[in-house]
C-alpha cells in the first residue's frame, strides 16, 4: 500500500488513479474540509482516508503495511499570506514526513516546485550544488516554503543524517489537467480559458508588463498532470538516484498557444483579449520557465511529455466527458 498525501487534490488524485491502474492500494492523507475533493477520489483502490492532522498516529499504526509515501499535500497558492499555515503544512509536515520515512525505511517522493527558481536568473538546473541552491531567490511565500524544505533535506543528505532509502524531490513546472477544478484562483490557465469559452464566450490573457515579452508570449513549461503521475509511479520503483528532479516537458511555450489549442479543439472562433496583470502579483510573476530534464532522462526515464497542443486536446476530451 502506498500513502499519498494530498491524495484528494490535483496531482495527488491523479497519482492515486494511476496506482489503481496497477492494482496498487492507496491510503489518502488529506485535509477533508474541502467537500468537493470527493469527486477526485471516485476510484476503486482506496485503502483508507486519513485526516492530515492524524497522519502520524495513523502512519505509526500502519507502518508495516506502507511500502512508500508520495507527499503531494501542500498549500499551493502563490498569493497566500498566512505564514503560519504555510509553515505548518508546507514546511513542518514535509520535514516530519521526511523524518518518519527515514526512521521507518520507507521511500519518499515529495513535491517541490519550479517556484523555487524565482525569476530564473540562476537558470532551471536540478543539478546545482547545495551552495548554488542556496542562491535561488523564490518570488513568493509558496516558493520560499518549498525552498526551505529542499535545503533542509539536501543538508541532511550531505551531512550523513538519516534519510529514506530512496527519496525524490520533484520541482514541478506548470501542471494542468483533470481534477484541478477545486483549486479556485490557482486553476490552470487552460481550465480558466475553457470556462471562459463556455461562459462569457471570450478569451482573456494577462498583458505583458515586461519589455522583452509581447502580450500572450510570456513563456512557461506547461506539463500535463497524467505525464507527471507517470514520472512519480516510475520513481516509486526506486531505480533512479535519490535527489531533486525537474518535472516538465523541457520546452517552454507561450500562453497564447493554450488559447489557440482550445479554440482548435472546441471549434470556436473568438478573439483573444488582454488585460493588465493585477499589481499585487507583477513583482512575483515568472515570465519564462523551462525545465531542464536531462537529469531525469539520464536516470533512465524515457516516458513522453505532451506538448501544449496534445495536452490541451487530452484535457478538452476529459472536460467534455465530465471526467
Amino acid at each position: 500500500m502506498i500513502v499519498v498525501t494530498g491524495g484528494g487534490g490535483f496531482i495527488g488524485s491523479r497519482v492515486v488513479a494511476r496506482l489503481g491502474e496497477d492494482n496498487v492500494p492507496a491510503a489518502v492523507i488529506e485535509d477533508f474540509t474541502r467537500a468537493e475533493k470527493w469527486a477526485n477520489l471516485r476510484v476503486d483502490n482506496l485503502y483508507d482516508l486519513v485526516d492530515w492532522q492524524d497522519a502520524f498516529v495513523w502512519l505509526d499504526a500502519n507502518a508495516d503495511a506502507v511500502s512508500a509515501v508520495v507527499h503531494m499535500g501542500a498549500i499551493s497558492s502563490t498569493t497566500v499570506t498566512d505564514l503560519d499555515l504555510i509553515r505548518r503544512k508546507n514546511v513542518r509536515f514535509t520535514l516530519e514526513l521526511w523524518a518518519w520515512c527515514a526512521q521507518h525505511g520507507k521511500p519518499l517522493v515529495y513535491a517541490s516546485s519550479a517556484a523555487t527558481y524565482g525569476a530564473g536568473e540562476h537558470g532551471f538546473l536540478d543539478t546545482l550544488s547545495l551552495d548554488d541552491l542556496r542562491k535561488l531567490k523564490p518570488l513568493n511565500m509558496y516558493g520560499w516554503s518549498k525552498q526551505v524544505a529542499d535545503l533542509r533535506i539536501l543538508r541532511d543528505a550531505a551531512n550523513g543524517a538519516p534519510t529514506p532509502p530512496h527519496w525524490y524531490g520533484l520541482k514541478f513546472f506548470n501542471v494542468y489537467g483533470p481534477n484541478e477544478a477545486h483549486k479556485g484562483s490557482m486553476r490552470s490557465v487552460a481550465l480558466k480559458l475553457y470556462e471562459q469559452l463556455h461562459g462569457s464566450g471570450y478569451l482573456t490573457l494577462f498583458r505583458s508588463h515586461h519589455p522583452d515579452y509581447e502580450d500572450g508570449k510570456q513563456l512557461r513549461d506547461f506539463v500535463y498532470v497524467d505525464d507527471v503521475a507517470d514520472v512519480i509511479v516510475w520513481l516509486l520503483r526506486g531505480g533512479a538516484p535519490s535527489g531533486l528532479y525537474n518535472v516538465g516537458t523541457g520546452k517552454a511555450e507561450p500562453f497564447l498557444a493554450i488559447a489557440e489549442a482550445l479554440l482548435r479543439e472546441t471549434g470556436k472562433d473568438v478573439p483573444v483579449t488582454y488585460v493588465d496583470m493585477p499589481a499585487n502579483i507583477r513583482d512575483q510573476y515568472q515570465y519564462y520557465t523551462e525545465a531542464d530534464i536531462k537529469k531525469l532522462r539520464q536516470a533512465g526515464y524515457n516516458g513522453g511529455f505532451r506538448d501544449v497542443a496534445a495536452g490541451v486536446a487530452s484535457y478538452v476530451k476529459a472536460l467534455q466527458s465530465g471526467s
